[in-house]
């Protein structure tokens, strides 16, 4: 056994990280597919969570990932009152270089082979292009295009529920849900961070945004010529002073120990995943007064798009589900309060609840 093999299987089965109801490892030689398709709960429902390409360094950090994913996807499906379970899968390679029409139906068999355990999606490195393609062998795949049946982008509605997050977020810390003058920051202003700019605008707020792509940062601020404004880098955005909000919309990790003690804002609600860099900076962000609106909360509205397509898309339905965002996050702030806990420790508390007597009632039958 290597020692990269022997680390895999210490992941999956003796980690804070394991748990999992089934870890699939697959392979397609003649395409190059690699990828792990993680089941973290099906006690709600078949797991829905979107497929992830990426380079990573091993195929441990591979499985760590998609272990990491699957388990966030549980609470954000438990809290946004979906019948849905969480699951996630990661392919591994560069999309640029790798991905193929081959490989997509290789992979389309491989979520086939699950026979509906896991319905799939899309994530970083995967588009509704890529969804139509492995739908052509998987009919357990949501996030395709108009055209194909699906419902297209789920960002629009991904950044609509953001928004409401800070409403609730607003409201609890200021006792007012308006938006209008308080100076927002958002780090990644791409699929989800261009629609969440918009919304800000429209009620009167002051944007401060930062990206690595310089076509992204010129495309906005083209469209908005009045109340943007750009920085160089994230770590000059935190810094930004009396900034009222902090929108992370790129990747995760971006709340840690460097991060945190710099913040200026006083409510952090962005739409990336897994914000907080390790267990404990939940706590750390409270010490600090900063309001922190748990993420696979807030960010939920792209996955109750993709879910309400397993049953013929209605864009209505779906933005009225999404506002609910309003109201969860609102209660998540009450019960924080009543337990003496951090936000992020009530949305999970919550969340293990409606999974707990879910996966109770399924054992009783």
């Amino acid at each position: 056994m290597t020692e990269v093999s022997a680390g895999v299987l210490h992941t999956l089965f003796h980690s804070d990280q394991g748990g999992h109801e089934q870890v699939v490892l697959c392979q397609d030689r003649a395409s190059g597919l690699k990828a792990v398709i993680a089941l973290h709960s099906t006690a709600l429902g078949p797991a829905l969570g979107g497929t992830r390409f990426y380079p990573y360094a091993d195929e441990e950090a591979a499985v760590a990932d998609a272990l990491n994913l699957a388990r966030g996807m549980s609470y954000k499906n438990a809290m946004a009152g979906l019948d849905h379970g969480g699951g996630k899968a990661v392919i591994i390679g560069d999309p640029d270089r790798d991905k193929s029409e081959e490989l997509l139906l290789a992979y389309g068999r491989m979520v086939a082979s699950l026979g509906g355990r896991y319905v799939t999606a899309c994530d970083v490195g995967t588009y509704v292009a890529d969804m139509d393609v492995v739908a052509r062998e998987c009919r357990w795949t949501t996030g395709r295009s108009p055209e194909n049946g699906g419902a297209g982008d789920s960002s629009v509605l991904t950044a609509f529920g953001v928004y409401q997050g800070m409403r609730a977020s607003a409201r609890h810390l200021w006792g007012d849900a308006s938006l209008a003058g308080r100076k927002v920051g958002i780090a990644g202003v791409g699929k989800v961070g261009h629609h969440l700019v918009g919304h800000l605008r429209a009620e009167g707020a002051e944007v401060v945004i930062t990206d690595v792509r310089e076509e992204a940062v010129g495309r906005i601020l083209a469209a908005h010529p009045d109340g943007v404004t750009a920085v160089a880098d994230t770590a000059t955005l935190i810094r930004v002073r009396d900034l009222d909000v902090y929108a992370p919309c790129a990747l995760g990790g971006a709340l840690n120990d460097d991060t945190v003690p710099a913040l200026t804002a006083k409510v952090v609600c962005g739409a990336a995943n897994n914000q907080l860099g390790h267990p404990g900076v939940e706590k750390d962000l409270a010490d600090r007064g900063i309001l922190y609106a748990p993420d696979y909360v807030v960010n939920a509205g792209g996955v109750i798009q993709v879910a309400d397509e397993l049953h013929g898309f209605d864009f209505d339905r779906c933005k009225a589900k999404a506002a609910r965002i309003y109201d969860t996050t609102l209660a998540i702030f009450a019960r924080a309060k009543a337990d003496g806990i951090p936000p992020a420790a009530a949305a999970d508390r919550i969340a293990e609840q409606r999974i707990h007597e879910a996966d109770a009632a399924r054992r009783a039958r």
